[in-house]
């Protein structure tokens, strides 16, 4: 071979190991065509109300063409869900979504993710606004407290209902139940006749949701209404009733998924379910991510594209489903998720 010709062949495979593009970063500019990759982290794996939030996120994720990653924590811990953060972060994902259980543990590992150019939102529940850049809000926290509360007076009896009333929520740290709660106090003062009792954690845990709902019932046994704040904690809190034989006696109403508790309500232990769509949900946190990727949806913005959805609205840092359902007896057979 020539001389020439070795240079040459030197030259060439400098370029192919050592100066030409990096896969592996080093300050390069991501290729146009890139994958979109979005990671969702529920509060806890395995619960119905998240499942179905999938199942939406999965039908956006098809249509817009893009990876969804989807776990969490089977026990609801929120440093379990650290670690799937950073894990996420290290892989260098497009998007993180997160519905954090618990914002004091998760907000930290949501700032790395942001500090390494990863777009973070949330949805179903939120963190401190530096831990994000937008929250996916299914209704604003007055809209579900007011309709909470609207629902048990109705159910015992209207404005002039009367009797103790309590809260099973999920977690004392839950912020969005926090608000919630908040909202739900507020409300009461509509109806003088509820006196709010008692507020007790169920950590998630529907066992824990009706042991803890036998307990209220006994430490008051004027007991007329139980809120239960959570889709793992309705189901728990109406069986506890049913099983008391207190069914009409002790209404329940809360937050779950219209399939978790059409057995109650067919059976009278339940009159009113509050929710949203579920799978709304899901379907618009990844509609809202992809944006956020794209740079569609950025500070500023007041609308967002979504799909089927149509035209949502974006107030602020939120990016808004809108609306909060109330499922009867009367039209509960009417939905399925």
């Amino acid at each position: 071979m020539k001389l020439v010709q070795v240079l040459a062949l030197g030259v060439a495979l400098l370029w192919a190991v050592g100066c030409g593009p990096s896969e592996s970063g080093g300050g390069s500019e991501p290729k146009a065509d890139a994958k979109v990759v979005v990671a969702l982290l529920p509060k806890k794996k395995g619960v119905p109300y998240f499942t179905s939030c999938f199942e939406g996120a999965a039908e956006a994720a098809k249509e817009l063409g893009i990876e969804l990653i989807y776990d969490g924590p089977t026990s609801g811990d929120a440093a379990e869900a650290v670690k799937l953060v950073d894990q996420w972060t290290a892989q260098g994902v497009s998007a993180i979504a997160v519905s954090p259980n618990d914002p004091d543990v998760l907000g930290p590992a949501m700032k790395r993710a942001r500090d390494q150019g990863i777009k973070v939102l949330t949805w179903d529940a939120d963190a401190a606004p530096d831990a994000r850049e937008f929250l996916v809000n299914q209704a604003t926290p007055e809209e579900i407290g007011f309709g909470l509360v609207d629902a048990m007076a109705k159910d015992l009896g209207g404005d002039g209902a009367t009797g103790e009333v309590a809260i099973v929520t999920a977690a004392l740290t839950a912020a969005n139940q926090n608000e919630w709660i908040k909202h739900i106090k507020t409300r009461l003062e509509k109806y003088p006749g509820l006196i709010l009792v008692a507020t007790k954690p169920s950590n998630e845990d529907q066992k824990l949701a009706f042991s803890v709902t036998q307990d209220l019932m006994k430490a008051y046994p004027g007991l007329k209404g139980v809120f239960a704040i959570s889709s793992v904690a309705f189901p728990g809190a109406a069986e506890a009733v049913k099983q008391a034989g207190k069914t009409g006696q002790v209404m329940v109403t809360g937050l779950s998924t219209p399939n978790d508790m059409r057995s109650y309500v067919e059976e009278g232990v339940v009159r009113s379910v509050i929710l949203w769509d579920t799978r709304d949900l899901g379907y618009l946190t990844i509609h809202a991510a992809k944006a956020m990727v794209d740079g569609t949806l950025k500070p500023g913005a007041t609308g967002l594209k979504a799909g089927r959805l149509g035209e949502k609205q974006v107030s602020g840092d939120q990016v808004m489903l809108g609306g909060i359902l109330v499922f009867t007896k009367e039209n509960i057979g009417q939905y399925d998720f």
